[in-house]
């Protein structure tokens, strides 16, 4: 099939498009609501349903039930995976009451190039696709649902079941924000940590004298940890403090949160090593610290498949007239870190561009969804 016409068919459904981004974005749906989650879901696979495509469910207690939308079932060629993630970071409501809008360049709200806007470009290419007659292997839309979390929401229940698929493909594209020009073939992984520091309370009087403060001890350790500041080796951020129970109280327990990135399993065994070092010292006498995982993404290190993949797609990208792509590495975590570990061959950021992630300040450009569409499609034309 020539891409020329899926390309134009791209450009003609372009406003339908540019609508379905805006409502899948106005549905909120932060990660620990699950009720919003699954009405995005559902809003995707209703879609799908009346283009003919099948549609099933990882169902789930907590998270949101992941979808996998999959045209072209029947073919017996193994499916391309692209995969983006339908739950966002901030509460309802924090967008305002109308959450979603836009102007003329841009689309503004919760999700839109993280990672909805991605999710859009991948059904409009598969859409497109189906409207110009492709008949060739499967195309899998992979919607992940705790994604913002790391997956612990599900006990990793969600991208094990992503894992899994992505292991059955050729390849997996995961559409999170892209930056012209670049794609993503390593990341740091995430791994966030609590400490809980126990002393003695005592009346704040006699402080020389009784009592061991928690939340000086900690003030210790925050310090210790707050040096590791390597950009492309590990950092910390501290980010959750409670301790002390009244003013004229020597605080008896204090908690931190503090998250971790890292590049290689090289670096994550150091860091586990020293965490063990210093939550073993007393920085203030008769104090004690115990401290626990709350959630780990691994490195996404650099793969000669993943380079191999990229090769590939250059070469597609050549042949269709779209820019080529340079390999990154990104900081923040991402499901294709875990498709990496599991040993699947994938390349990242293939998504919609924008910026403000994490804020309520989110944009991305509304140009930028046709251009991730035309890219999804040609991969899925000629891998």
């Amino acid at each position: 099939m020539a891409h020329t016409k899926v390309f134009e068919k791209i450009d003609e459904l372009r406003e339908t498009y540019l609508n379905v981004w805006e409502q899948a974005c106005s549905i909120e749906s932060p990660t620990d609501y699950k009720e919003g989650v699954d009405a995005v879901g559902r809003f995707f696979a209703e879609m799908a349903e009346k283009r003919g495509w099948k549609v099933e469910y990882c169902r789930q207690e907590v998270s949101g039930d992941v979808v996998c939308i999959t045209m072209n079932a029947d073919s017996p060629e193994k499916p391309l995976c692209i995969s983006g993630h339908i739950d966002t970071v901030h509460s309802v409501g924090s967008f305002g009451p109308k959450p979603t809008r836009r102007d003329s360049e841009k689309i503004y709200g919760p999700g839109v190039t993280d990672c909805k806007g991605g999710v859009v470009a991948g059904f409009c290419a598969m859409d497109a696709l189906q409207q110009s007659g492709y008949a060739g292997r499967p195309v899998q839309l992979l919607l992940q649902t705790d994604e913002e979390v790391s997956s612990r929401q599900s006990d990793k229940a969600t991208i094990n079941y992503i894992c899994e698929k992505a292991m059955e493909g050729i390849a997996f594209l995961n559409l999170e924000t892209h930056t012209p020009g670049y794609t993503c073939t390593s990341r740091k992984g995430v791994a966030t940590y609590r400490f809980h520091v126990t002393g003695k309370e005592g009346h704040t009087s006699r402080c020389v004298t009784e009592g061991a403060s928690a939340v000086a001890d900690m003030a210790h350790k925050i310090v210790e940890l707050e040096k590791l500041k390597d950009d492309d080796g590990i950092t910390c951020v501290c980010s959750i403090i409670h301790g002390g129970t009244a003013s004229n109280t020597i605080p008896g327990q204090c908690d931190m949160v503090a998250n971790f990135r890292f590049a290689t399993g090289e670096q994550w065994n150091w860091l586990e090593n020293y965490l063990r070092e210093l939550t073993a010292t007393a920085h203030v006498p008769g104090c004690t610290c115990t401290y626990e995982l709350e959630s780990v993404r691994p490195a996404m290190e650099e793969t000669e498949r993943n380079m191999a993949l990229l090769e590939k797609v250059n070469a597609i990208f050549e042949k269709t007239g779209l820019p080529v792509l340079k390999g990154r590495m990104l900081r923040g975590g991402s499901d294709a870190a875990d498709v990496t570990a599991y040993g699947g061959t994938c390349l990242d950021s293939l998504g919609t561009c924008g910026g403000g992630s994490h804020t309520i300040n989110e944009y991305a450009y509304l140009d930028s969804l046709t251009d991730a569409a035309k890219r999804i499609a040609a991969v899925a034309s000629y891998l």
